[in-house]
């Protein structure tokens, strides 16, 4: 009896504890609240005012996991993750049952036309490789249509860039290092390299930030890096250069990018040296002599007209001073961290941008000199057989393969407490990302929507996947009725010749 009469003692005494704790948090809160707080809410109802703020954090958990039908999430709705999750794992079908739960009336749709008489499965094959910059010194024999886009050590955690590089060379596919230079996460797997320079010239800067050939001349010297890729601009901030904060800088970070610790490192806005179009082509043929590998222009697109300058340049110079390959960036491609107006306003969409560009392209007689790389929100076979039909020779996604990693589009890349371990360089954290099995999940990833592309392109009655035109594919439009992307995008008849 003398035991029980002192548990419920000690009990007792904690519970009195507790009510005092509370009711001392309580008024310390009401105080607070009341003459101290910026909120007005929690001005006027001290505490209670708090409950809201903690409300509005959980409606974006309860939204994602109980109230949200699967196709209505942004950016990335439930059944599109879900796609994802199961193509990057080779114990789960993607086959479904019973009937599509896409609406197919909803305007922007991409329908396939399907063929009659398909090519019998020993007719089909793969996409044949292309060459990139047959110019260059070493010009490079892509074999994927499909690769991982920019995404910076820095960024991303080190396991996560050591799983994409792994999964890179497994699938025989592309990666790019995003702006953040050359880690040797990147290089040990063996895959081949993107190498990304953007507007702060992370890994190949001189003392004053600008660019150092010699520097250049190291980071192309590594066999593994394929080409050169100039960032002009991303469609998540187009106009803004990149944002690393300063809690996601560690010393190797620090080192590989040439900043200082501790600080948000900020991009600049473009590149210093770059004025016009003629400076970017000036740019651009200085990489590729130096490094000898293909060069080529990431950018977002603002008008279609503001890009003809630029391929008038490439006319009047000469076909050798243009870019090997152009990477359009839709307006709603995402990053790591970026002001909300420039995600949510700025830049043409990936679906606008595309087909406008290729038939500029076309019309200035340089299809088979400058390739096409088309990136931003494509992420599905659908998207990628899409961008195909309307000009891409070749599509990137982060994104999709952020969603392979295991990310579960928390929206906390920029508070280095990202959940999986993908966007954190908190080792608790990433912990969780087992490299080895990650690896395998890429892999997966990248051959399944390869395979499903071909599937798509064999059910429009062509062999492979490359021959798949804008004839191919119809668009919804607002009424709920589909026009075919040929009529909407009208292929150009007649090719600018150089004066």
């Amino acid at each position: 009896m003398e035991l029980i009469e002192e548990v419920l003692f000690i009990l007792q005494l904690l519970l009195a504890v507790t009510a005092i704790t509370v009711v001392a948090l309580g008024v310390a809160f009401f105080f607070i609240d009341r003459y101290r707080s910026p909120d007005a809410v929690r001005r006027n109802y001290p505490v209670l005012g708090r409950f809201r703020t903690l409300f509005t954090k959980l409606g974006e958990f309860f939204r994602q996991y109980f109230f949200a039908m699967d196709r209505e999430e942004f950016p990335f709705n439930r059944a599109q993750r879900d796609w994802v999750y199961h193509a990057s794992d080779d114990r789960i079908s993607n086959m479904i049952a019973f009937g599509s739960t896409r609406n197919i009336e909803a305007s922007g749709t991409a329908i396939f036309v399907n063929s009659a008489f398909p090519p019998l499965d020993e007719e089909a094959s793969a996409a044949a490789p292309l060459v990139i910059g047959p110019g260059a010194a070493q010009p490079y024999i892509a074999r994927s249509i499909f690769n991982i886009s920019g995404m910076s050590y820095g960024a991303i955690s080190k396991p996560a860039v050591r799983a994409l590089a792994g999964g890179a060379k497994k699938a025989g596919i592309w990666m790019n290092t995003g702006e953040g230079g050359l880690s040797p996460y990147h290089l040990e797997a063996g895959c081949d390299i993107v190498y990304q320079i953007g507007t702060a010239k992370y890994g190949v800067r001189d003392a004053k930030g600008g660019l150092d050939d010699a520097k250049l001349r190291r980071i192309a010297a590594h066999e593994q890096v394929k080409m050169f890729e100039i960032k002009l601009s991303q469609g998540a901030k187009p106009g803004k250069g990149g944002i690393l904060p300063g809690d996601k800088i560690t010393p190797e970070i620090a080192e590989i990018r040439g900043i200082a610790m501790g600080e948000d490192s900020y991009s600049p806005n473009r590149h210093a040296e770059v004025h016009n179009w003629d400076e970017m082509l000036d740019l651009i043929v200085r990489v590729r002599e130096v490094t000898g590998k293909p060069t080529g222009v990431k950018m977002c697109i603002g008008t279609a007209d503001g890009i003809r300058p630029f391929f008038d340049a490439v006319l009047r110079r000469g076909q050798d001073s243009a870019p090997d390959f152009i990477t359009i960036d839709g307006g709603e491609g995402g990053t790591g961290a970026a002001p909300a107006p420039l995600m949510d306003l700025v830049g043409m969409p990936i679906r606008e941008a595309l087909p406008r560009i290729a038939d500029i392209r076309a019309e200035y007689g340089l299809k088979n000199r400058i390739r096409l790389i088309a990136g931003a929100k494509l992420i599905t076979p659908a998207d990628v057989a899409w961008a195909l039909c309307a000009g891409a020779d070749f599509v990137v996604s982060a994104r999709g393969f952020m969603f392979a990693l295991g990310c579960i589009q928390a929206l906390k890349c920029n508070k280095n407490t990202c959940p999986t371990g993908i966007t954190t360089h908190k080792k608790d954290l990433q912990r969780g990302l087992v490299v080895e099995n990650k690896i395998e999940r890429v892999a997966t990833y990248a051959r399944v929507i390869t395979h499903e592309v071909e599937i798509i392109a064999h059910s429009c009655g062509v062999s492979d996947p490359r021959k798949l035109t804008r004839g191919h594919v119809r668009i919804v439009q607002p009424n709920g009725r589909s026009q075919r992307m040929d009529v909407l995008f009208p292929e150009p008849d007649a090719q600018i010749s150089a004066a």
